[in-house]
Parts: C-alpha cells; structure tokens; sequence
C-alpha cells in the first residue's frame, strides 16, 4: 500500500496518457500498411531508391569506343509491362561499361565483357530487333548476350519484366553499334 501522504495521478491524466499512447500505435500502424513516409515530399511519389549497387566483373573492353558509343545511346527509361523503369545512377566505385533501370530488380547491362563460354557454334541465338542474343537462363533471370557486335554485351533482364526492356536496347544496341559475325 502506498504511503498516506502520496499523491496518486489524476484519473484525466492516466486517461489523457492511455489515449496518446493508442493515437500514436495507430499512427504507426497506418503509416507501416501504406508505406508511406511522413516526410514524403510528394505524398503521389515513392522515395528514391538511392544508387544502385553492382558488383566489378570482367569486362576488358568495357572503355572501349563502342562502349562509350552504346552508354552515350542508352534510353532514360525502359518499359516493363505497365511499368517504366527508371535509369538508376551506379554507387561508386561504378564498374566500367554498366547501366541499370529499375528497383527491386533491376535491368542490367554490362558492355565490353569476355566472349560467354556457352557461346559454341551449335548455340541457339534469337534475333530481337537486328541484334542476334545468346539467352542465358538463371534463377530468377535471363541474361541476354549479344554477340553480334565488336564488344560483347550482357542484358540480364528479371522473368517478370516481360520483353520490353530487351525490345527496347536492341533498338538501341542496333542504332548504335555496326553488326558483325558472331564468333563462337
């Protein structure tokens, strides 16, 4: 038992704490099921998912001419079904000859890579748009190697972004870069 002389808190007081505690967790709770930042500017638009991280790989022409021709061309955007993929800027130290569009999981392209080993003279190619490619099938992904080209160049596309994205940079591969024999 409290001391006689000890003053309890007011009955509007415990009530008043109670009701700012369940204000407060509701709060939360809407902002947590919309995923809505209360510091979002435009309340219409998502935040920036920042630079894109990507991962140094062998691609020794990657400062070739042609490169720089193919990274000069690539588009802004992309488009993936209903969606448009934004051209993301790489985190520094960005590997040399590489772009990417989109969040989650991105479209990456990689120019001025070593010749793909699955790459035989028996290997199934695809023509999309003027560009012959060696499709690669992963886990989750595709990579697309052109190999039609002066430089290689890699188009790693998720299963879910449809065929836009590819569509789209062999328009873009086709404008910018001469056509040559593939060599297996």
């Amino acid at each position: 038992m409290p001391p006689p002389d000890a003053a309890a808190p007011p009955r509007i007081a415990i009530l008043l704490a109670a009701l700012l505690g369940v204000a407060l967790a509701v709060t939360v709770a809407v902002i947590g099921l919309t995923g809505k930042s209360a510091d979002t500017a435009d309340p219409g638009q998502t935040p920036s998912p920042g630079p894109l991280a990507l991962p140094d790989v062998g691609a020794p022409q990657s400062e070739s001419t042609e490169c720089a021709s193919l990274l000069d061309a690539l588009p802004d955007t992309l488009r993936s079904g209903d969606d448009e993929l934004r051209r993301r800027e790489l985190m520094s130290p960005a590997p040399k000859g590489a772009a990417g569009w989109g969040d989650e999981n991105p479209v990456v392209l990689r120019c001025g890579l070593d010749r793909p080993a699955e790459l035989k003279k028996t290997s199934p190619l695809r023509v999309v748009n003027k560009v012959q490619w060696l499709p690669i099938e992963g886990q989750g992904s595709t990579t697309w190697y052109a190999v039609d080209r002066e430089v290689y160049i890699a188009l790693t596309v998720p299963d879910d972004a449809g065929t836009g994205p590819l569509q789209r940079l062999s328009d873009t591969i086709a404008s910018a870069l001469e056509p040559t024999p593939p060599r297996p």
